[in-house]
């Protein structure tokens, strides 16, 4: 039988054509989506990733990462972590577990033997899990005032806990940054040195590092502020605070890739130590924790699927990764504007790939 080579090509031909406007038609979809999301936020720019499996389905800048020069966001723009940066300290602390450096029932006077009394009943589980009875920042803390690490021990130790230990939940930037204090203590080192040499350097997240505003850093988005309806610059904080544990990174999406594929392997942790993370971590008394929380991720289910998240907030970035851990899709939503709820695009992004609407 003979074939229709023309036939066949146009064929072929119209299929492409169909196929390449399918994809496009669906890329608009998220892309009309993000945009509006962005104006109805009045986010100035916005880094989107997704990944299925730890394999990059999109990695897209939208929007503008520093208004004033008019420079876009793109792919390897940097925005500040905020609080998605506790799974790296908890990681950390993790890597220690299984070296033999530190225990999760350690009290906390083991490392600071000079510590008020009642943290002799905390452990490294509870502060990880922010069942400590630590509590936040105190109205009084100066933000503009540098301290050393001693000093600002010093401050977390005066502040009485809120609950006894192991016996409720309440979120506790002040208790990772022990947890930094704690890492320094074990390893001799700076806990963003170690989450360096440890993590970021073997991932190959190389453009990932502890915020320094001084430093000439390439790709740095600026953050913003919304006082009423305008756009305004960040305020500053001292050096001191953006280098703490509870969440002062710089990153950005091609970084986290990385981060997400990794957390497929066996890289960093072992399997039994990345499901303590993504456990709901209990209390003394067997009772899940009411926060929802593991070590440093949010654990969660939404509309029936299994999600490991968390969010970050600081100096005008909000920030947001989930994990569909059944679907082993990724969605991570970067943006420079403070107040803005990149939840709200995570989850709506997620749900277009989960329902097929896009591929």
């Amino acid at each position: 039988m003979k074939i229709n080579l023309r036939f066949l090509y146009r064929a072929v031909l119209t299929s492409i054509i169909f196929y390449s406007a399918f994809a496009a038609a669906q890329t608009d979809a998220v892309d009309n989506y993000v945009k509006s999301e962005m104006a109805r936020q009045q986010i100035p720019g916005v880094a989107l990733l997704v990944s299925r499996a730890g394999e990059v389905i999109r990695a897209q800048g939208y929007g503008m990462a520093n208004l004033e020069l008019q420079v876009p966001v793109k792919p390897e723009t940097l925005f500040q972590s905020g609080s998605v940066g506790k799974q790296f300290t908890a990681t950390a602390i993790m890597i220690l577990v299984e070296e033999g450096k530190i225990e999760l029932e350690d009290p906390l006077t083991k490392y600071f033997p000079e510590a008020p009394e009642t943290w002799k009943q905390v452990t490294i589980r509870e502060l990880l899990s922010h069942t400590a009875g630590f509590t936040d920042y105190p109205k009084s803390f100066d933000m503009r005032k540098d301290y050393s690490e001693q000093e600002l021990l010093k401050i977390v130790e005066k502040i009485p806990l809120a609950f006894t230990p192991g016996t409720s939940w309440s979120y506790s930037n002040l208790g990772f940054l022990t947890l930094g204090i704690v890492i320094h203590k074990v390893t001799g080192e700076f806990y963003g040195d170690f989450l360096q040499e440890r993590i970021f350097h073997p991932l190959g997240m190389n453009s990932t590092r502890i915020m320094s505003e001084a430093d000439i850093i390439p790709n740095r988005a600026a953050g913003y502020v919304l006082v009423k309806g305008e756009l305004k610059n960040q305020e500053w904080v001292s050096p001191t605070l953006n280098t703490t544990a509870d969440g002062s990174l710089y990153f950005n999406i091609l970084d986290l890739a990385k981060w997400d594929a990794a957390l497929y392997t066996g890289k960093l942790l072992k399997q039994s130590s990345l499901e303590q993370m993504w456990t709901v971590a209990k209390l003394r008394d067997g009772q899940p924790n009411s926060g929802h929380y593991g070590f440093g991720w949010f654990v969660a289910d939404k509309n029936g699927r299994h999600i490991v998240e968390h969010e970050g907030a600081w100096q005008g970035f909000q920030t947001h990764i989930s994990r569909y851990m059944d679907n082993k899709l990724t969605v991570v939503v970067l943006t420079n504007l403070g107040g803005s709820k990149p939840n709200l695009i995570s989850d709506r992004i997620a749900e277009m790939y989960l329902s097929g609407a896009v591929k």
